[in-house]
């Protein structure tokens, strides 16, 4: 019974997240897609405040952080071209998290403008969109 509360609410936090981002609109799109802009730096997550959620890229190597930077998921990041990706999942310290060591992630950068980032992942059966906002140095 706990895993069916875990999973429901994995689900609902991650329909949430989905509506929330999709209020960022791209009204002027980059032409073409700026795709290396995921390559490096320190990301947020649309509409949300840098305590639930922050993530950082270095090296191919992307943390996204939780819980104001107490738990994280790391992933190394293998570049099939310049606008699609892997994520597979290295390590996470949050034991109730559906993400699992070795999950792999299929990205696909397809709309910037200017620092905001919209990607479409899959992982197994699901898919989703993602709005990343790339914080200026």
């Amino acid at each position: 019974m706990n895993h069916l509360k875990i999973a429901s609410a994995a689900v609902l936090m991650l329909l949430f997240s989905q509506a929330k981002s999709q209020k960022t609109t791209f009204e002027k799109l980059d032409q073409p897609v700026k795709c290396k802009n995921i390559r490096d730096g320190k990301f947020l997550r649309a509409n949300y405040p840098q305590g639930i959620f922050y993530m950082t890229i270095k090296d191919n190597i992307q943390t996204e952080y939780f819980n104001n930077g107490k738990d994280y998921i790391k992933s190394t990041l293998v570049f099939v071209d310049d606008c699609n990706y892997k994520a597979i999942v290295l390590e996470k310290t949050e034991k109730n998290d559906p993400v699992q060591v070795g999950d792999v992630f299929n990205n696909k950068i397809v709309e910037t403008q200017d620092n905001l980032l919209k990607i479409q992942s899959k992982v197994e059966n699901n898919q989703f969109q993602i709005i990343y906002v790339k914080v200026k140095k």
